[in-house]
């Protein structure tokens, strides 16, 4: 994939690294025992702790701890040890603390990777820099009261895996693509589950350009808090563009931190991009290093789930499967189980063909995803049995499909109660076709010309059982019925 920006002095690349805050899945906060449920009313969730009153001290949860450890394996990454919490120090007014605590020299997770499926069908490796795990700000509400700003500290103290990529993304194509295979894999984890309209994945986009050819990186601006996959490709879009008419203007880019505006498609400046000294780093004092034992990492990953690519290389080899139909499947974790449930001794490309062809389209319209399915696996497997025996016709099976989306019935109470049971009687289908061909002498002698008219005929037998005849019973018997072309 190749994406360059012309501009009036020569060709321009872009440089993008991403920035992704992966809100954990936990009952709890990651220094406190308060609830870290979404949509509870405001400042309803929070404990001294998360308030910043004088003499709390944080306790880490260790589930939290467990839930960064098995993300950083499934993003095949180096898991330290030893990690430091340290105080990341600015001030705001959802800051109850006036600091945040973070992880900076001594993360939780170093270096790993992520594969990110190409459109030409290749994959591509994109570094994954850290994952450190912090504690979330409150949130400052703007628009609640005229000249008032209220502040509800409800995901104050909820723990963060921030992902930091290496600056290895080239298109606004391959950052939404990255995002994907990122929340797909934290959705199989469990460790995550990936709503960024409920802002529990945010992402910031780091962008650069430079002239095609060039190794040196050019000054990055920050793009913060992209909430969708659709605005991070615009934003990354926008800012290149911005960026290269900057430098060829005869500008510089300067370093700060920029917001996207979805309404205007365009991004604004935001403040200076601080600097890690900015902050003034040091370790907390109220925490003590994090030392995981040596086995902790080892009982772990013993428990991580089948993840996307070696499952959809398996689709692939056991059930026979092209890479985009394997792809497909395998990107939700609740959609690759409904398949192999349906698939399991069956034809798995007729499976996977009825799922994303038929099932998909009727649950879009319905606002419906795979979980929430009318059809239920082992029905959709009847229905896949009865194609299979020739109990049913495709078309028919389209309409008993449809039937069972609506009602979520059984397709064999539907086929017995409509009475729609393929016809195979050669006798019942004779008595159709010799009716059919009698009544149309000028179709036959059009036959006689135009072989391919034999397949009006296949139409109009079909039409006049219901579409219960079997098709290629009625294409057999038209054959020896109608008269022989010279």
């Amino acid at each position: 994939m190749t994406y360059t920006i012309d501009g009036n002095t020569g060709t321009w690349e872009i440089v993008c690294g991403l920035e992704v805050h992966a809100q954990v899945t936990a009952n709890a906060k990651l220094f406190s025992g308060a609830a870290a449920a979404f949509g509870a009313a405001p400042n309803s969730q929070v404990s001294p702790v998360d308030a910043g009153m004088p003499g709390m001290l944080p306790v880490l949860n260790g589930y939290c701890v467990e839930q960064a450890v098995r993300t950083g394996l499934g993003l095949e990454a180096h898991i330290n040890r030893l990690s430091i919490f340290e105080r990341k120090n600015y001030f705001y007014p959802d800051l109850p603390n006036g600091y945040q605590i973070s992880q900076y020299e001594h993360p939780i997770v170093g270096r790993g990777q992520l594969l990110i499926d190409m459109p030409d069908g290749h994959t591509r490796a994109i570094g994954i820099t850290r994952l450190h795990l912090e504690m979330d700000a409150g949130k400052s509400m703007h628009d609640q009261r005229d000249g008032e700003t209220l502040i509800d500290l409800n995901r104050s103290g909820v723990a963060l895996m921030e992902i930091v990529s290496e600056p290895d993304i080239r298109t606004p194509e391959e950052a939404v693509l990255y995002l994907r295979k990122l929340r797909s894999i934290l959705r199989y984890l469990g460790t995550c589950d990936g709503n960024m309209e409920e802002g529990s994945l945010r992402c910031d986009a780091n962008v650069s350009v430079r002239r095609v050819g060039d190794e040196t990186l050019g000054t990055r601006c920050e793009v913060k808090n992209v909430n969708s996959m659709r605005f991070v490709a615009r934003a990354i879009e926008h800012e290149a563009k911005r960026q290269v008419e900057l430098l060829e203007g005869g500008g510089k880019v300067v370093q700060e931190t920029r917001l996207f505006d979805a309404v205007k498609g365009e991004t604004r400046s935001m403040r200076g991009k601080e600097e890690a000294n900015d902050y003034r780093y040091f370790p907390d004092p109220d925490l003590l290093p994090l030392v995981l034992p040596a086995d902790f990492v080892d009982r772990l990953k013993a428990t991580l789930p089948e993840l996307p690519d070696i499952k959809k290389a398996r689709f692939m080899a056991e059930y026979r499967l092209p890479a985009y139909d394997a792809g497909v499947l395998v990107a939700e974790r609740a959609t690759a189980d409904y398949f192999e449930a349906v698939a399991q001794g069956r034809d798995g490309k007729q499976a996977a063909n009825w799922i994303i062809n038929e099932l998909f389209g009727l649950l879009a319209k319905a606002g419906k995803g795979i979980d929430a399915s009318p059809i239920s696996t082992g029905h959709l497997g009847k229905l896949l049995d009865l194609l299979g025996t020739d109990a049913i016709s495709g078309r028919i099976a389209k309409d008993v499909f449809a039937i069972m989306f609506e009602t979520g019935d059984d397709p064999l109470a539907i086929v017995e109660a409509k009475g729609l049971k393929q016809v195979t009687d050669t006798a019942a289908i004779e008595a159709i076709v010799d009716e059919v061909i009698a009544g149309n002498p000028g179709q036959v002698e059009t036959y006689l010309k135009n072989p391919k008219v034999i397949g009006w005929f296949t139409g109009q037998v079909m039409k006049a059982s219901g579409g219960k005849a079997n098709p290629q019973a009625v294409g057999e018997i038209l054959r020896a019925k109608l008269p022989p072309v010279e």
